[in-house]
Parts: C-alpha cells; sequence; structure tokens
C-alpha cells in the first residue's frame, strides 16, 4: 500500500502541477488561440482519465491509510473545480474578448501578409485578388463589432499605420488594447504607445533554470554542474542565448566539452552553427540597420572589457579622434551629437546603462556579436580585442597589416615588442590599466604610423620614446594616471593632435613642442601635482583651445604684474577666443578688467580657485564656480565675477565686512546669476561696516546657504547688511557656528521662507531655537517654512524650541535628531505625523547608550519620546 500511495501521489501531484500551469498561464494560452485551446483540452482529457482511474480504485481497493483516503478525496474535488474551469473557458472561447497576435522571420513589414494572419484570427473570409484597403475596411467592421481586443504585434521593426491595417484606435468605451515588441524604442514612440518599458534580462535564478530545462539532466551532475552554471552565466540573462547554447549541450557528458564550450563562449567565437544563426544574426538585422558612422561608433564599444562601465565623455572623446563625428564643429556641440548617438544605441537595445552616472555598456552577448563582426570583417572594422583576460604576454602574432584597432587595456602585460609587423592602417591603440607595464621601446610605434588614438593610461611607464612624434595622424593622446610619468618629448610633428590629457602625471613643466598643436582642443592638466612651470607665450598659439582643465594642479595662474617673470599670466588666458571651459587656480583675485569681463562672459563653465590653499566640495551649482581661500580680501572687488557666477565659496579668508561693504557700496544692481553661497572659518562676525546696508536683495536667486565656522549671533546680520530676502532659498546648513544663538529672526523684510526644503544644523553649541519673531510680529500663516521636507539637527545640547508653538510644519518627510536633548518638541500635528517617512532618531553622548526618538502624538504638536538601549 506504501508502494501504491507513493507512485500514485507522484503521478497525481505530476499531473495537478500540469493543469494549474495550464489554468495559471490561462492568459498566455488566449494569445496562442486554437492550438492553445487544443492542448487545453488535450490536457483535460488526460486528467479525466486520472480522475476516473483513482476513483475506481478507490472503490475497489481497501485503502487502510485514513490520511491517503482523505489526501485522495480532497485532490479529487480539486479535480473537479479544475476541469469545470476548464470546460468553462473552452465553451466562451468564441465569446470571450478577441486576442490577436502577430507572427514574427524578418526586419520587412508586409502590410498584406499581417493582414491575412489578423483575418484569420477573426475567422475573416480572406478573398482572392481583394486589394488591401478591402481587407482592411472589413477588419475594421469586424473589430467594431467585439466590445474588446487585444493586439500584439511581436517584433516591429518600423513605424505601422494601423489605419491601413484595419485596426481602430483604443476607445475609451472599449477595453482595447494593442500591445508591441521592439527592438527600437523609436517604433514604440512613433506609434504614440501611451505606457514604454524595456524588458530585462533574466535574473540568475531564472536563467539558470531556463538553461537547466534545456540543456537537461545532465546539468544534474556533480562534475558538470559547477561548470554548467558558468556557462549559464555566460550568456548574460538573455533567453534567446540561454535556450540556444542550453540546447547545443544537451546531453552533453564529458567535462572536457562544457570547459570548451566556456572557453568559446568567453571568445565570442560562435562554437556551433545554432549560435551564429539564432543568436548573431538577429542581432545583425539591429546592426544592419544602423547608419555606417553609428555602426563604427557601436562596434567601438566592444573595445572594452566585459561588464565595463563606459563613461559617456570618454567613449564620445574617442569617436570624435576616429572621425565618426563631424570634426569641424564646436567641441560643446560634438559631445552633444555623441551623446545624441550613445542614447540612439541604446534606444536601439545595443548598448545599456552603466553602473555609475554617465556611464554605458554592452551586454555580454551583444559585445560578443561586435567582436565576431569586427574579427570576420574584411573592411575597416577588423579589430583584435583581447582587454580584460589576464594577458600576460604580448600578443606578437596576432598583429596583421589589415588590423584597424587594438585593445589590450586592462591586462597584465609587462613589456612590448621592439618592433611588430607593420600595421598601417591601426587608428586606435589602447594600453590603459596595464599597471606592470614600465616601458614603451623606441621601435613600437614605429608600426603605426596612421594612428588616432594611443592610450597609455594606469601603466607604470616613466617616459616616452621620441618615436611618438612620428606619429603625424595622432588625434588623442591620453597618459591619465601614468602617476611615475616624468618626462614626456617634443610633441612637433603633431600637428592634428586634438586631446591631451596629462592628468595625474609627474610632469614639473609642459612639454616641449606644446606651442605647436593648433589643432588642440582638450588640454587635462588636472591633477598635475608637480607641475612647476608654464612658460609665458605658450597657451595663447593654442588657437582652438576650447577646454582647459587644471583642478587640483599644483601651478597657480598670476595676474599681470603680481608675478614671477617669464611665467603664464592669466592675461593670456583671455586671448584663447574658442574656450569655453575652464578649471585653473590662480594667485590672488583678478582687479577689475574690461578684458576680463568679456573672456569670463564667453565661457560656458568654469571653476576659478583663488588663493594659494584653495580648494571645495562639489555643490549642485558649480557650473560656474569661484571658490576664494586664505586670502586678505578686504580691498578686493568681486562684483564682476559675481555677475557670471552660480557659485561663490569663500574659505578662511578675513577682511570679508570690508569686502561685503565695498560690493554693496559699488554695485548698482543684484547679482541675478548666483545660486549658491559658502562661507568657511571666519573668525570675526559679519556686521555692517560702517552702518553700511544693500537698498536691494543682492542675490534675489539664492537658492543654497552654507556657513561653516562662521562667527555670527543669528543670520539676520547677513541678511541686513546685503539685504537678502531668501525668497528663492531652498537649503539651509549651518554647521560649527559657537556663537550663534537663533538661526533666523522673522519680521520686517521677511516673513517666512516659502521655497526651503531642506535645514542641516550641526555642532552650534550655543544654539537655542531655530526661529523666532521680532517683538509683536506673528506668523503670517500656519508655517514660516510651507515647503520644509528635510530637517537634521545634530549636537545642539541647548536647543529647546523650533519655532513658535502655533506653527505646524506638515510637509516634513525626513526628520534627524541627534544629541538635542534639550528638544521635546516639534511642529508636526497629529494628522501631519504620518507624513513623515523616516523615523527621528537620537543618540545620547553616552558611547554604550543609544536612543531612538519616536513621534508622539499630542495635541497639536508631536513629541519625542526616547528609550534607552544598553549594549
Amino acid at each position: 500500500m506504501d508502494c501504491l500511495g507513493s507512485a500514485l501521489g507522484s503521478f497525481l501531484a505530476e499531473a495537478g502541477r500540469g493543469i494549474c500551469r495550464s489554468t495559471y498561464i490561462r492568459a498566455t494560452y488566449t494569445i496562442r488561440f486554437k492550438s492553445n485551446i487544443n492542448a487545453l483540452k488535450n490536457v483535460v482529457n488526460g486528467l479525466v482519465e486520472v480522475q476516473n482511474k483513482v476513483e475506481k480504485d478507490l472503490k475497489t481497493l481497501e485503502i487502510k491509510g485514513k490520511s491517503l483516503h482523505v489526501q485522495l478525496r480532497r485532490w479529487l474535488r480539486d479535480v473537479e473545480e479544475i476541469v469545470s474551469e476548464a470546460n468553462s473557458i473552452q465553451e466562451g472561447r468564441v465569446s470571450c474578448a478577441l486576442s490577436l497576435r502577430c507572427k514574427r522571420v524578418s526586419k520587412e513589414f508586409e502590410l498584406g501578409r499581417v493582414q491575412k494572419q489578423i483575418a484569420e484570427r477573426l475567422d475573416v473570409e480572406i478573398r482572392l485578388g481583394e486589394s488591401e484597403e478591402r481587407l482592411a475596411s472589413r477588419i475594421y467592421g469586424r473589430l467594431e463589432q467585439v466590445s474588446s481586443f487585444l493586439l500584439i504585434l511581436d517584433d516591429v521593426w518600423k513605424p505601422i499605420d494601423l489605419d491601413q491595417l484595419g485596426i481602430p484606435h483604443t476607445n475609451e468605451h472599449k477595453s482595447t488594447k494593442i500591445v508591441l515588441t521592439s527592438r527600437f524604442l523609436e517604433v514604440c514612440q512613433s506609434i504614440k504607445t501611451d505606457i514604454d518599458f524595456r524588458v530585462n534580462y533574466l535574473c540568475e535564478e531564472e536563467a539558470w533554470e531556463l538553461f537547466c530545462k534545456n540543456a537537461g539532466e545532465v546539468t544534474r551532475l556533480d562534475r558538470v554542474r559547477p561548470i554548467a552554471k558558468k556557462v549559464s552565466r555566460e550568456c548574460g540573462g538573455l533567453p534567446l542565448a540561454i535556450i540556444t547554447v542550453g540546447m547545443a549541450m544537451r546531453g552533453k557528458k564529458k567535462v572536457e566539452l562544457w570547459k570548451h564550450a566556456l572557453k568559446e563562449l568567453k571568445s565570442a567565437v560562435p562554437y556551433v552553427k545554432s549560435i551564429e544563426e539564432k543568436i548573431y544574426q538577429p542581432l545583425k538585422l539591429s546592426y544592419d540597420r544602423l547608419q555606417p558612422k553609428m555602426k563604427s561608433c557601436f562596434l567601438f564599444c566592444a573595445l572594452f572589457p566585459e561588464d565595463y562601465s563606459i563613461e559617456v565623455s570618454e567613449l564620445v572623446r574617442y569617436w570624435i579622434a576616429e572621425g565618426f563625428i563631424d570634426e569641424t564643429q564646436n567641441y560643446s556641440y560634438l559631445m552633444n551629437q555623441g551623446i545624441t548617438l550613445v542614447e540612439n544605441l541604446k534606444d536601439s537595445c545595443l548598448l545599456e546603462e552603466g553602473a555609475h552616472v554617465d556611464t554605458v555598456k554592452m551586454h555580454d552577448v551583444v559585445r560578443d556579436f561586435a567582436i565576431w563582426v569586427m574579427s570576420s570583417s574584411q573592411d575597416d572594422s577588423h579589430s583584435l580585442v583581447m582587454s580584460g583576460i589576464g594577458l600576460c604576454e604580448f600578443p606578437h602574432e596576432k598583429f596583421v597589416p589589415s588590423i584597424r584597432r587594438v585593445s589590450l587595456m586592462n591586462n597584465k602585460l609587462k613589456r612590448l615588442s621592439n618592433q611588430v609587423v607593420k600595421c598601417v592602417e591601426l587608428s586606435a591603440l589602447l594600453l590603459q590599466g596595464n599597471f606592470h607595464l614600465k616601458e614603451l621601446p623606441e621601435g613600437f610605434l614605429i608600426s603605426f604610423p596612421a594612428l588616432r588614438i594611443l592610450n597609455l593610461s594606469g601603466t607604470c611607464i616613466r617616459s616616452l620614446p621620441n618615436s611618438l612624434n612620428k606619429l603625424h595622424e595622432l588625434r588623442s593622446l591620453i597618459l591619465r594616471d601614468c602617476y611615475y610619468l616624468e618626462e614626456v618629448p617634443s610633441l612637433l610633428g603633431l600637428a592634428k593632435i586634438q586631446i591631451l590629457d596629462l592628468c595625474a602625471t609627474r610632469i614639473r613643466e609642459t612639454p616641449r613642442g606644446l606651442e605647436t598643436l593648433n589643432s588642440l582642443r582638450l588640454l587635462d592638466l588636472s591633477r598635475t601635482h608637480h607641475l612647476e612651470s608654464i612658460p609665458a607665450g605658450i597657451i595663447p598659439q593654442l588657437s582652438n583651445l576650447e577646454v582647459l582643465d587644471m583642478t587640483l594642479s599644483h601651478f597657480h595662474w598670476g595676474v599681470q604684474g603680481q608675478t614671477q617673470e617669464g611665467q603664464a599670466t592669466l592675461e593670456e588666458i583671455a586671448r584663447l577666443q574658442r574656450l569655453s571651459v575652464l578649471s585653473i587656480r590662480v594667485v590672488c583675485v583678478p582687479p577689475l578688467s574690461p578684458d576680463y569681463n568679456s573672456w569670463i562672459e564667453r565661457l560656458k563653465k568654469f571653476q576659478l580657485f583663488i588663493g594659494p590653499t584653495a580648494n571645495s566640495l562639489p555643490s549642485r551649482h558649480d557650473k560656474r564656480r569661484v571658490t576664494i581661500s586664505s586670502l586678505n580680501v578686504s580691498e578686493a572687488f568681486i562684483g564682476w565675477l559675481l555677475e557670471n557666477t552660480t557659485s561663490l565659496v569663500m574659505n578662511h579668508c578675513w577682511g570679508l565686512n570690508e569686502m561685503l561693504e565695498n560690493l554693496v557700496i559699488d554695485s548698482t544692481s543684484s547679482f541675478n546669476m548666483l545660486r549658491s553661497l559658502t562661507v568657511e572659518g571666519f573668525g570675526g562676525s559679519i556686521r555692517p561696516a560702517g552702518g553700511c546696508v544693500a537698498q536691494l536683495d543682492l542675490l534675489p536667486n539664492l537658492e543654497e546657504l552654507h556657513l561653516r565656522r562662521v562667527n555670527l549671533g543669528t543670520i539676520r546680520e547677513l541678511v541686513g547688511h546685503l539685504g537678502l530676502r531668501f525668497e528663492t532659498l531652498k537649503h539651509l546648513e549651518i554647521s560649527r557656528c559657537s556663537q550663534l544663538k537663533c538661526l533666523l529672526s522673522f519680521g520686517n523684510f521677511i516673513c517666512f521662507l516659502p521655497n526651503l526644503q531642506e535645514i542641516h544644523v550641526s555642532f552650534c553649541e550655543r544654539l537655542q531655537e531655530l526661529f523666532d519673531y521680532f517683538p509683536g510680529e506673528v506668523p503670517t500663516s500656519a508655517s514660516v517654512v510651507p515647503a520644509l521636507r528635510v530637517i537634521k539637527l545634530r549636537n545642539l545640547p541647548r536647543l529647546r524650541r523650533l519655532c513658535s508653538q502655533e506653527e505646524s510644519w506638515g510637509c516634513l518627510e525626513h526628520v534627524e535628531v541627534i544629541s538635542c536633548n534639550l528638544l521635546r518638541n516639534l511642529p508636526i500635528s497629529a494628522n501631519d505625523a504620518h507624513g513623515v517617512k523616516e523615523k527621528i532618531k537620537s543618540h545620547e553622548k553616552s558611547q554604550r547608550l543609544e536612543s531612538r526618538a519616536f513621534l508622539c502624538q499630542g495635541q497639536g504638536q508631536v513629541s519625542i519620546k526616547y528609550y534607552g538601549i544598553l549594549g
């Protein structure tokens, strides 16, 4: 009887799972329609036979096990319900909502063929010789008679005119839906779809399940399973690849075969014909649809290692250097054009979002396809890709005369060949990320006379050979993060170079021959911590320079008359007519000058770090930033800078009151562009010198205010000095202001802060309250900060209240209170408390005591309630 129960239970469970699965995915079956209805009928008939057999056995067999008897009876009841439901589905299939699915073969859309498929599903007669317009009219008439329908168009390559098919437009009075799948977002947009979403790849667990289903029982073998999982993972969650590779390995028990398959998959070689036919050929249809230059841009992405997140800006620079993008336009235009191409490739499902902001990457299978195209091509896309594979020896034998691009990046190469086969067509050589590479042989570069891109970033080379200046076609020389590189040979002969990246190198002076680079567009000298000299007269000769990045460089640009003779000055930069992006250090605040003013107006983006230690953290408004540090600014006038600045940072300066007084006296209008103001490390108090007060708001569009280590009793002191109204202020941060007793007093010009969204206050030991009011003044509304969403309070030992008892801050979403032990109430009413998404936090000073605070709803206000846990 145990044997009977076991065998019968196993059989019934399998049958039950099958019919339940059929019921669960009945929506999918209606799409298949006739074939799936027949399949459902067969499954139901089989289940009914099992049902009859079980009932017969129950009558004839004496079943002593009561539990088994009960289980079988319960199962029979379930079967009756399932069979009944299945019969209902079959009986109602004619009257139910129509579900139409247009079959997928090719990228060429045939209107007549699709019309006939729809007509067949609708049982509309197909008449010999009938025009497409007439058939469309009859299809339309048939669909108008039904209350609802679902049309699925699979693998659409080009925009479709639904009117030509005979499909009525969706009607709000009918339950009609049209679903289409496409590899191109532009197709969906052209048909004016209401909802667009990308179908993601399978997760690792789902991919493995699908792989096992296609590869069969062999994946259960202990010796095969670990390698099979790696093979499955190599398919990157792409169902088509998983199914194809799984079927190719079905029944293969030898471990050697699996190891070979894994190696071939990693090398992008279609080791079985089915991979080329079922995976690469469909992808090739997408590839063939691209314009010639877009094809080149797409293939270039495959030069990077697997799963590599490529900086979009870096990628576009490569495309510019290769000539894929028109070189005649300005640099900003070219970058925008390149970003547009990136987005088009993403919309075509050939690129996807990278792991970081402003990065992209290739799916492993798509990358394998691209490498397959390049390796099998005889045109200008023939490339050698061996990136990120742990390569230790230089692949001398792989260099053939016809090769166009080589990527050996992110490997373990220690040395290069002194001479290789002359590759007269080679345009790109990517060697970055070979950290053990210390030398570039003199004869190595001579083999590549047509080279346009040379990237040696992240290598340990100390110098470059003189043969570098033989690369007359070079457009991009990238030596970023070559930390040991101290000397660059003469650049004479590199007249076509457009991008020179020397970021984070050890050079002490600019390379010889720099002044001859008339085509240079981008010069990156950022993080050159040892750079001491830029001779006068060099920079003005770079007439096409558009981007000069010297962020965190040791070199400080001088001002004429205030610098060592023979050194470059700021006046020379002002002569660069095409310059649009600039980041430099300057020794002092430049004086007011018409030349400076017109020059800074031309810049689209700039960062000026003024002073010996000028540096600051980035903010949200750094497009045009001025940072002034460790200077006496008492006699400086910065009005001309503020007219063109979005962010101003003042770090550890003295003479601030005098500078502000000059600013107030000399300014005839407001500084409308400034969005962010930071004052840090000012020991004196900020008070109007000589009673000088601005008559108008000098910063009417200020959105961020950061005050750190500033000696003031209330922000009102700064407000009165500059006439501030704070009508646009969104973010307020105050930290380590030891004299601060009240954040802001309301009254007179400032009655409330209408746009303030975040308040961060920390380490202000004398602060007693955030907001108070002038005598006789009362809040004009229920809240002086109606838009406040986030408040963070930390280490404020004397803070007792935030505002008046009558106020309620109803928009709060995030509240943090840490070491503010005297604070008992928050201006949140019982009705508003549910809006706080983040819990309030509070920590006592004791290292062993963790305190947490919760919202305690009272009458009109919410108080903080503490509890402690001893660790």
